[in-house]
Formats: C-alpha cells, structure tokens, sequence
C-alpha cells in the first residue's frame, strides 16, 4: 500500500507542479497544496492503522505468553515433565520469541515517511510562511481591518471558521518584529497577549510576549507604555535577560525628555492598543493613502455629472464582419481618459481553457527595474504570470483574433496574452503600462515601440477586494468574470498619459484571474492616426 500510494503521489505531482517557491504568490497554485494535504492526511490514517494493528498483535502475544509463563512458573519442573511442554518452550524460544521480535520490529511509518519525503520538496518554505504573514498585514493596512477581525475569521461579508491562535499572532508579530516593522508586532503581539489574557491555550510563553511588544512600543515612540509592559514583564519574570535593563533604559530616557520639556510624568494610557493607536510609518509610494482609500471604495470621483456623460452601445468594431451579427457590449466606465468595459467578452468555456493553459506556466510576476532595465520581482507585484501565443491552442488565437475586432488594433506587434493569478493579498501597486522618458530602453528590445493601450480581460470574480484602481482621477473598476475593460495608455502623439497610471488592489477573499493584451504602437500608424495636438 505504502509503495502504490508513492507512486500515486508522485504522478499527481508531477501533473500539477513544475516549480517551487513564492507559492503564496498564487491562489491557483495553492490549491494543489489542498489535496497534496488531504492526500498526507490518508497516508496517515493509514500509517495509525497500521500502528494499530501492529499493535493489536503484540498485546495478542503478550496475553498468550502471559497466561503460559503464570502456569510454567508455578510448578517449573512438574511443566516440563511433560515432553510436549518441554519441546513448545524449545520452540517459542528459538522461533516464536524471533517472530514476535521481528513483529515489533516492523515500521509502519516507512509508507508514510515516504510519502512526506515526497511531498516535502514541493512544501511552502520560509519565505512564503513570511510572504503570506505580510500580505495578511497588507489587507489589514488597506482595508482598515484590526487583528481582532482577522483573528476571528470576520471579513468584510465574510464569516468563516478561520482563526488564529494565540501562536499564530505570535509568529505574526514576531515575522513583523524581524523585518524591523515594529508598527505591525504591535498590533499583532497585542492581540496574542488579548488572547492568551483571555484564557486560549497557548505553546508561547506570556513573558516571551511582552518582550517582543514591550519593545516594539518602545520603538514606536511610547515610553510610558513601554515602561508599564516592561514592569508586568519583570513581575513575572524577575530574572529575564533583557527586560531589568530595558526598564531602567526606558525610565531614564522618559524622565531625560520630561525634564527637558519641563512636563511631569503621566501614567501610560489604559486603552488597549487597537487600530489607530499608532500612525502607520510612510512608505515609498506617495499617493498610498488614495489607492487604498479606493480600493475600500472610498474617494470615489465619480458623480451625477460625470456619469451622464457616461453610456452604454453596441459595438460592432467599425462594421467588422465577425461582429455584424453579434455585436460586443460595450460600457463607458470613465469619460475622460476613456475608459470602457465590453461584456461577455470570454466565455466560461475559453476561460477555464486559457486557465488550463497557464497554470503550469506560472511564474512570479516580474517588473523592469527602471535603472538597470532587468527584470525582477518585487514586493508591490504579487501575482504570478504566465505567457501564451496564438499557437500554444486555437482558444487564444481566437481570443487575440477579438482583441483586434473589438479595438481595431492590430495585435501582431502587441505583446503575447499575459494570465495572471494573484496570490494571498494579491497586487500590483500603482504603476504605469507604458514606459516614462526615463526609461526609453524599456521595450527597445521588441521593436515594436511603447504600449499604446491595454485590454484587461476578467477571468473571475472576486468576493472582496481586487478592484482596478486609477489614483489620479478616482476611478474604481470591480472585476466581473467574463468582461473586459480598455483604455489607451499613450495620446495619439505618442506621448504617455499620465493619468493611466493604475493598480491592482489587495485580493481580500477570493481567487482573482485576469488576462491582459498590451497592445504596441508599431502597426497602428493608419489605425490610430497622429493627433493635431499632443494631448490629441
């Protein structure tokens, strides 16, 4: 049984894996770590069967040896007086005493142990144990969600039996605590000492707790409170390395700055330290606080004024005959830059195809670093991609075939369709398609100029969160399974418009698939004319 269900493994791996690592990055990935975990879990049932029965045997053993011994030793030589007893023990000794030795022992683990050996190589290592802590702590920043609400299951519209353990927000708040992000081991060592007061068992240690929090606070600015998690820290553990020497470094530093400032000591706040008790450092990305203002669907720009300027058609791509008779959907979702969505653009069918297609191709999605032009990867992107031609099957094909029907553009020289599948916390920060001034190597390469436009097929829904967001003019564009949205990412000069500039927000429950076209100038010289102004 053991040897079969290795090689049932094996093949099954085979099917669905072809690289390891950042499997966070990939919802669709992960999913095969579902049943590689349900598959472990039959492996051990069978191994404690097999224990069991092992087990079951012995105990027989010792019931049949234990009843012979409390009569042999009563009388020993009366026993062996009769010659039938004297050859049994002969035997028993010689051969069934090696039987019951060999019996116990045999190892039922060896099916079991195989099986982890094999499955183990295509494991979530450390760095994705910590790339998925810190998408938790990104969905926690977007969408202003407290720990308590992620330790206890409680989305937006979401309730569930996913929580987290006193341990678990440990490990949170210590992955933040080791990246030296002391505003997130905050909050999430506050919460595992929230829990722990409240009685959950735990393997960690209160002590251990305040050590880690009472510092963060520390580094927070917050001496007093610094000062009172320190002093409970002592109490319990009078001996502890370190907090007898924090206390007195953070004393001395809180009555140097009293006296400075000429202001008398005040206790530490007795509210509990929550969401907002504590501002959020300053990242790199200068409109942060728009993008995730949107992505909640707030700051909208949009109003009564604007959306009468915004309709709905049919559009037949020009009086293209492969749309005369089934014209697309086609719906203004912004006026100016424009941006439309069309509707039933891709099919069930040619979704789980272009899928199918991917899955095996994914990668880490990549992004050009502007100043070497290498591509990398990055914390603002995280998703995985995969690239599939025309050839690879006659579904994309046919996809590209509607790309250059519903635009009007050609797509010989744009890019190969691009699938994305966005991970745990999924995203790609606000960037632009297009490649800026400082930057004119960026697709020299292809020779095929800059993008001139982008058309973004949604290959799923998402129950919360994903939006595609615009920061500049306040747009908010949901994904909806099946439709597509298009915008021109350069004017009809050839110059960039700014304005595109656009992101993909956090995953926050749900599996976002998407699919892209990046459509290049070259080609579209008579297609899309050159504008008399440059913002034409």
């Amino acid at each position: 049984m053991g040897k079969s269900l290795f090689f049932i493994s094996w093949a099954l791996l085979c099917c669905c894996w072809t690289t390891q690592a950042e499997i966070f990055t990939s919802i669709g990935q992960m999913t095969d770590l579902i049943y590689t975990e349900k598959e472990l879990v039959q492996s051990l049932r069978e191994y404690i069967k097999a224990e069991e029965s092992k087990l079951a045997a012995v105990k027989s053993w010792a019931k049949k040896l234990d009843a012979l011994t409390r009569v042999s030793t009563s009388d020993p030589e009366g026993y062996l007086a009769h010659p039938v007893n004297a050859y049994k023990l002969m035997k028993r000794l010689n051969t069934e005493w090696s039987e019951l030795e060999s019996l116990v022992l045999q190892n039922p683990s060896d099916g079991f142990i195989s099986n982890m050996s094999i499955h183990r190589q295509y494991f979530p290592d450390e760095e994705d144990e910590t790339g998925a802590a810190k998408a938790l702590m990104r969905l926690q920043d977007t969408y202003q969600l407290d720990s308590e609400a992620f330790s206890r299951g409680k989305l937006p519209g979401l309730h569930s039996n996913a929580f987290l353990t006193v341990d678990d927000c440990y490990d949170m708040g210590k992955t933040a605590y080791n990246d030296a992000d002391y505003y997130h081991a905050v909050l999430w060592m506050q919460q595992s000492l929230k829990q722990l007061d409240a009685g959950e068992e735990a393997v960690v240690s209160k002590a251990d707790i305040l050590d880690y929090l009472s510092y963060s606070v520390y580094q927070m600015g917050d001496l007093p409170r610094a000062i009172e998690l320190t002093r409970r820290l002592v109490a319990i553990e009078p001996g502890h390395q370190r907090a007898g020497g924090n206390l007195r470094y953070f004393e001395r530093l809180l009555f140097k700055q009293l006296n400075e400032l000429n202001q008398a000591y005040q206790p530490s706040s007795e509210e509990p330290i929550q969401l907002g008790t504590y501002s959020r450092p300053k990242d790199h990305l200068p409109e942060r606080e728009a993008y995730e203002a949107l992505c909640r669907g707030e700051g909208l720009q949009m109003n009564d004024k604007k959306r009468s300027r915004l309709f709905c058609r049919y559009q037949d791509g020009k009086r293209n005959p492969r749309l005369l008779l089934k014209p697309m959907k086609e719906e203004d979702e912004w006026d100016s830059p424009h941006i439309v969505r069309y509707l039933d653009v891709l099919s069930h069918e040619e979704i789980e195809k272009i899928k199918e297609l991917a899955k095996p191709r994914l990668a880490r999605a990549t992004v050009r670093d502007p100043k070497t032009g290498v591509l990398t990867t990055a914390n603002y992107r995280v998703s995985k991609s995969a690239w599939l031609e025309g050839e690879d099957d006659p579904v994309i094909e046919r996809v590209n075939q509607r790309i250059e029907d519903i635009t009007g553009l050609t797509v010989t020289t744009a890019e190969l369709l691009q699938v994305a599948n966005y991970g745990v916390g999924g995203q790609y920060e606000p960037h632009y398609d297009f490649s800026r001034k400082d930057e004119p190597d960026a697709f020299k390469r292809l020779g095929t100029g800059n993008r001139v436009a982008t058309f973004l097929n949604y290959m799923s829904d998402v129950e919360a969160g994903g939006a595609t967001v615009f920061p500049d003019f306040g747009a908010a564009i949901w994904p909806r399974k099946g439709t597509a949205v298009f915008w021109y990412n350069l004017f009809k000069s050839g110059e960039g418009d700014y304005r595109t500039r656009h992101a993909a927000c956090p995953v926050l429950v749900g599996s976002k698939w998407v699919s892209n076209k990046w459509i290049h100038e070259r080609g579209q010289e008579f297609r899309r004319p050159c504008g008399l102004t440059e913002v034409d």
